[in-house]
């Protein structure tokens, strides 16, 4: 017995298979713009009808088949039939392709089999594809393709995809490809690259990523491009203008992630010269497919020409794509616009992405109302890159948390963020056990983080080594973090191979930290580069001043950068040329930063132009800060102008801070005084 309810859901469990296979089959449609990607439309037309014209509307159409096929008009009954499904109307053309399948046009057998499918029949439906295929129909072959496929018959939709293939039918070619690609065999580049040539828009990106995949495989150096370099900004924290920082008395902040190696399949890895034109082919074929409507191949294209520097024309492929739904493309499209200087438009299109799930839209997001000082706000959108999967969104959420001084919640997060694998956040836990006194708890974290390829961690470590003088294990994790780029720790190389008389070591190490910014390492490679330089000679009046040497060069960079010592030794160069002036602001800058040498250098520039008080004033800046030799000319300024007791006083300091030479000088000026204050 069937209850009313019974029969009701069995209608709509039908009205459900219908309705599904019919989408199943748009969604291929609608993937190559091909109306026939199901359904073989390529029925001949009534032969005594004349051509279909431009101006002849469907409904014309219809009715100048459905006349013909009235009469018994194979072909025309076949078209119609074709028409009638293309419309969906399952109905009204299952009695036409019968009745032109059974007369044996194989258009009207595949059609049938596209029928069928939708209406929840596959098997039967094969059958009929089985019929057309076996008379030519590349459309069948590759339907049946699939259908053996999607029932795990490789060998069989292996055959009868390649029967499609063989005719030209883009899609068979595709779906060959796809086949091939899944058992790793090298033979699917050709049926991609077969399929792309004749417009589809998958293929021609596949294919792309192929070609690209192959040429970057031995570099991964500047080619290394792709829609994870375009969003940039994934694997570490964001470079956002107003970026969060880890709070460490160690080091920190972040680097981007190694690169995994690829597999070692597919075709063979390409030289450095075939790599340059295996990447321009791939470029043209995904300009191809997002000329076509490929958002991710938009995405792409983007990405290479935003590594290339063209920004206007990849904002262009980033708007396309972004439009079409690619949240990908409206993240980095974002990034283009904030580092434009168009920080609201840029809010825009990360909220649409961060909409659509980004977890990187979202952590750009936090920072960016982090920056605003939106706390809040900012949390909200890392805890909502945290949920889109985003392990980002919980580092961050630790910055945050640390910079407002909430250390428990940010333990908390850095600690999710280090068990999900997040180096750097198992660097910044390390940092703040550190800071706690947990130096047990902090070095496992430091490890971990620095085997994951954390340089920070590297660094930090050779911090901890060198606290215990343990200076074998500090060097080792020092050259690590040295030989990925890390500044501080190139200099801290240079320094032990400085102490261990490797001038050579110590030069090239030296080079790397001071090119990477360290005022210090400038200043220490200037002292190796001075110590070679011949001793100057005496500076002729009148006489041209030398080019800057090298060594200078490297002392003006440490010294722009405020470092005392460097300001001191440009000021002494400078003055060994002859350049007073120069001499006297650099002995300025390095006294007004503290330096008690810039103080009593200066000092004795403005004596010998006879602004013997404010000397006066410098040198007593500089002896208050321990320097012996401005303690005695303030003994011997106070001695010329009769202030015997107070020149006494001076004398008593300069014996006092030395050197050897200085002292005896003073005390024999001291008793100098003392008699004459006796006499």
């Amino acid at each position: 017995m069937v209850f009313m309810g019974d029969r009701a859901t069995l209608l709509e469990t039908g009205r459900f298979v219908q309705r599904h296979a019919r989408n199943a089959a748009d969604e291929i449609i609608e993937a190559v713009t091909a109306v026939d990607a199901f359904a073989d439309t390529t029925a001949r037309t009534e032969p005594d009808a004349g051509p279909e014209t431009e101006a002849e509307t469907e409904a014309e159409t219809e009715g100048r088949h459905r006349r013909a096929a009235e009469r018994g008009d194979t072909d025309a009954m076949s078209a119609l039939g074709a028409l009638l499904l293309r419309r969906g109307d399952l109905e009204g053309a299952e009695p036409f392709l019968r009745a032109a399948t059974a007369e044996g046009d194989r258009a009207a057998a595949n059609n049938l089999g596209v029928l069928l499918h939708q209406r929840g029949y596959p098997d039967e439906a094969a059958g009929w594809w089985r019929v057309a295929a076996v008379a030519g129909s590349a459309p069948a072959a590759h339907a049946l393709g699939r259908h053996h496929r999607e029932r795990g018959d490789e060998p069989a939709a292996e055959y009868w995809l390649r029967q499609a293939a063989e005719q030209g039918h883009a899609l068979g070619a595709y779906a060959l490809a796809e086949l091939l690609e899944h058992r790793s065999d090298v033979g699917a580049e050709r049926w991609l690259r077969a399929a792309a040539e004749q417009g589809h828009r998958e293929a021609a990106y596949r294919l792309a990523l192929a070609l690209e995949r192959r040429a970057t495989e031995p570099l991964r150096g500047p080619h290394a491009y792709g829609p994870a370099v375009a969003a940039g900004r994934a694997g570490h924290a964001y470079d956002t203008a107003g970026r969060l920082r880890a709070a460490d008395t160690l080091r920190g902040g972040e680097r981007a992630p190694a690169v995994a190696p690829r597999p070692e399949t597919g075709p063979p890895r390409a030289t450095e010269g075939a790599a340059a034109r295996l990447l321009g082919e791939a470029e043209q074929w995904f300009r191809q497919a997002a000329a076509r409507g490929h958002r991710r191949a938009a995405l792409h294209l983007g990405a290479i020409l935003e590594q290339r520097g063209e920004l206007k024309e990849a904002g262009r492929w980033y708007l396309s794509s972004a439009k079409e739904g690619e949240a990908k493309a409206a993240c980095a499209l974002g990034f283009l616009l904030r580092d434009a200087g168009d920080e609201e438009s840029a809010a825009v299109w990360w909220l649409r992405a961060a909409q659509d799930g980004d977890g990187n839209a979202a952590n750009a997001l936090g920072a960016l109302h982090a920056a605003r000082g939106e706390q809040q706000t900012a949390e909200r959108w890392y805890r909502a890159a945290m949920d889109a999967g985003d392990v980002n969104g919980a580092y961050n959420l630790g910055l945050l948390c640390a910079a407002q001084d909430r250390l428990p919640q940010a333990e908390q997060w850095y600690r999710r963020a280090a068990y999900a694998g997040h180096r750097e956040a198992a660097n910044a836990l390390a940092v703040l056990l550190l800071q706690a006194g947990d130096a047990g708890g902090a070095e496992p974290w430091f490890s971990k983080a620095a085997e994951a390829g954390s340089v920070d961690a590297a660094f930090n470590l050779g911090i901890i080594h060198a606290g215990r003088d343990d200076d074998r294990a500090a060097l080792a994790w020092y050259e690590r973090a040295a030989a990925a780029g890390h500044t501080e720790a190139a200099l801290q190389v240079g320094i032990a191979a400085l102490r261990d008389g490797d001038e050579q070591t110590a030069e090239r190490h030296l080079r790397c930290a001071a090119g990477g910014g360290s005022a210090e390492a400038a200043f220490r490679l200037a002292t190796v580069l001075d110590a070679r330089r011949p001793e100057p000679g005496p500076v002729v009046l009148g006489a041209p001043v030398d080019q800057k040497t090298e060594c200078e060069e490297w002392y003006e960079r440490a010294a722009e950068q405020g470092h005392r010592r460097a300001q001191v030794r440009v000021g002494m160069l400078a003055a060994g040329r002859g350049d007073l002036a120069e001499a006297a602001r650099w002995y300025r800058e390095a006294a007004e930063a503290g330096s008690r040498n810039g103080a009593f250098n200066l000092g004795l520039l403005l004596a010998r132009e006879g602004s013997e008080r404010e000397a006066a004033l410098w040198w007593t800046r500089a002896a208050r800060a321990g320097h012996g030799r401005a303690a005695l000319r303030l003994a011997l300024l106070a001695a010329r102008r009769g202030e015997l007791a107070e020149g006494r006083s001076w004398c008593a300091r300069a014996v006092e801070l030395g050197p050897a030479e200085v002292a005896e000088r003073a005390a024999r000026l001291s008793e100098a005084l003392r008699e004459e204050l006796t006499a």
